[in-house]
């Protein structure tokens, strides 16, 4: 059995009146049980101020979570606040784990951290957060972690801000706060976690596809056996190419030729070298296809994916939601349409947590043998436990 609980605060001067708020929503007392674990986002203003770290200190159980640019729970969404989803149980175990930093072989530490603390029985989902860091790859992360655990389910998110050049995406660790670690939550016990993702219509994918032929990582440097560039250049994007994130809203799908279902990633920017920097890796022998989206589109998919949960709700005790901060930017002056929709359809039926991710983590599948993980962009993504 699991209990869930949300709550939220926009109080950000005045940590005694943040910390009351939070505790008499949360309702602590005689609620917890054996095994407690807290899942944080909240505008990073909440730790310069020192009021996340006040609030954690003040709580009985281990807090982890991510900077994030908006946040929703149930009848409340916005940006300037702090919100909480506290997962309790006594039959359900959280165990949680935190990196050495990451800014040098980053999957070998990943990797040694994640083989050192685990269990010898594969957790049922794993909890994923770690900060904003350009240089290093999502897909790195989330492909040693599938292989170090063997196959475990992995779901949760890069952290996000609202500064031009992201420099306070933080990961959230307890009182404390890092630019260059990641943490996780393994959770073990009778759990059969549910995953949902939402990306572009297939109507909305360009006529042209391509073949990745030469790449490194989120470096694009040929398809069809030529420059990227010249691919740009068929589709008269060369100019707009060259602004860094102009092309949020034209993001590639990425076919791995698995069987497996087409994942979105966002091109960033031209490198001086004219290849196609990507926020995600572009593998040699995959297939690219360039599409198109709108807010029409993105409201499509994520009431798509909303209906596939409230079909599923049945048992479940909470809902994690992440949605890519390039579809918040793509609804522009309607940042919060997504998060309103999860509230009217889904809110008063189940406890979640939604917030605004630089990076989604979670699977494309899973199978009794193994969890297909994956790094999105632009990507709303689901977890229901």
């Amino acid at each position: 059995m699991i209990k869930t609980m949300t709550a939220f605060t926009s109080e950000l001067d005045d940590e005694k009146l943040a910390i009351e708020q939070l505790k008499s929503q949360l309702q602590l007392d005689g609620n917890l049980l054996k095994n407690t674990i807290g899942i944080a986002a909240c505008h990073y203003e909440f730790v310069l101020s020192g009021t996340y770290q006040a609030v954690c200190e003040a709580l009985p159980f281990e807090v982890v979570g991510t900077i994030s640019s908006a946040q929703c729970i149930p009848g409340e969404s916005g940006s300037l606040n702090m919100t909480l989803m506290v997962i309790t149980s006594d039959n359900v175990e959280f165990d949680k784990i935190i990196t050495p930093s990451l800014l040098s072989e980053p999957g070998k530490v990943i990797a040694e951290t994640y083989k050192a603390s685990c269990r010898t029985t594969k957790p049922a989902l794993v909890l994923t957060f770690g900060p904003f860091i350009p240089q290093n790859s999502g897909d790195e992360y989330v492909n040693v972690l599938t292989e170090a655990s063997g196959g475990a389910p992995f779901f949760g998110t890069l952290a996000v801000d609202d500064t031009m050049d992201f420099s306070n995406c933080f990961l959230l660790a307890d009182c404390d706060y890092h630019r260059d670690k990641m943490a996780m939550v393994l959770m073990y016990g009778d759990i059969q976690p549910k995953f949902f993702v939402a990306n572009i219509s297939e109507s909305k994918i360009l006529e042209k596809s391509a073949h990745v032929t030469k790449s490194a990582g989120p470096i694009l440097m040929e398809v069809n056996e030529r420059p990227v560039i010249d691919y740009f250049e068929d589709l008269g994007l060369v100019e707009a190419s060259e602004t860094q994130y102009a092309l949020t809203s034209l993001p590639f799908l990425l076919d791995y030729n698995d069987g497996t279902p087409k994942v979105s990633k966002i091109f960033v920017m031209l490198t001086p070298e004219k290849y196609a920097l990507c926020a995600g890796s572009m593998p040699e022998g995959s297939t690219l296809y360039m599409a198109s989206t709108d807010t029409k589109d993105i409201m499509l998919t994520t009431g798509e994916a909303i209906d596939s949960i409230s079909e599923n709700l049945s048992g479940a005790s909470a809902l994690l939601v992440y949605s890519c901060i390039g579809r918040s930017m793509t609804l522009g002056a309607d940042q919060f349409k997504e998060m309103d929709l999860l509230n009217q359809r889904i809110g008063g039926k189940l406890p979640f947590l939604m917030a605004t991710s630089g990076g989604e983590i979670c699977p494309t599948q899973v199978s009794e043998e193994k969890a297909f993980n994956r790094f999105h962009n632009n990507a709303f993504i689901a977890c229901l436990i």
